[in-house]
């Protein structure tokens, strides 16, 4: 009885782990076909007598993102919208310049981990663990240096150098999403109650109202 329930926890062990990424292909490929109509997890197939080299391509990020924002960044993918023929790989790439001083603000990808390349400048990297410690782990990156950022934490970047910051970042999923924190509590649309807000962070109501001004 022991050894059956063993094996019944380790089963459902070893299906969550298999449910817990992007599905996996069962051809060669599934380029995505933007124009079906039929709803599905991801993308329906094109028909693959249609696939030309195009649908594995993209040219862009060799070009430099344009900072001049209030942030200071600019983050240039490289997903399932970009290249169809990710389609059920659950890979993708983004592109990430930083002006001086400039920050990938604190934000989480909801479906993916995320592995992180410096390939110009410095960067104060760093992710908060989940409830109840909250612990920041951060490290300051030179050129060539590598980090991860675990699937669904609260992660961000901050150039803190001179000159501009370039980085490439792999995640683990062909659209691996993103929620800014700030934009998604402050931004909302309908807004989230001033109140709930105000409870939330401890802070008066118009504290509240101003954030959300600038959302």
């Amino acid at each position: 009885m022991a050894s059956r329930f063993l094996f019944l926890v380790c089963l459902a062990v070893t299906v969550f782990i298999a449910l817990a990424s992007d599905p996996s292909s069962l051809q060669d490929f599934c380029v995505a076909d933007p124009t079906g109509s039929v709803p599905v997890n991801g993308h329906v197939c094109k028909d693959s007598k249609l696939v030309v080299a195009e649908d594995f391509f993209f040219s862009g990020l060799h070009l430099a993102g344009n900072t001049s924002n209030p942030a200071g960044s600019k983050v240039t993918p490289a997903n399932v919208a970009q290249i169809p023929g990710l389609n059920t790989f659950g890979i993708s790439l983004v592109r990430i310049d930083y002006a001086p001083w400039g920050i990938n603000a604190p934000h989480t990808h909801p479906r993916a981990t995320e592995i992180l390349t410096v390939l110009e400048g410095s960067l104060q990297v760093g992710f908060v663990t989940s409830n109840p410690e909250n612990r920041l782990i951060s490290k300051v990156l030179q050129k060539g240096d590598v980090f991860v950022f675990p699937v669904g934490l609260p992660h961000f970047q901050h150039n803190v150098g001179t000159g501009n910051a370039v980085a490439i970042a792999a995640l683990s999923s062909q659209n691996p999403g993103a929620i800014t924190l700030a934009n998604a509590v402050f931004g909302s649309k309908p807004d989230i109650s001033a109140g709930v807000l105000a409870k939330a962070f401890q802070v008066d109501k118009s504290i509240v109202y101003n954030f959300q001004s600038k959302f």
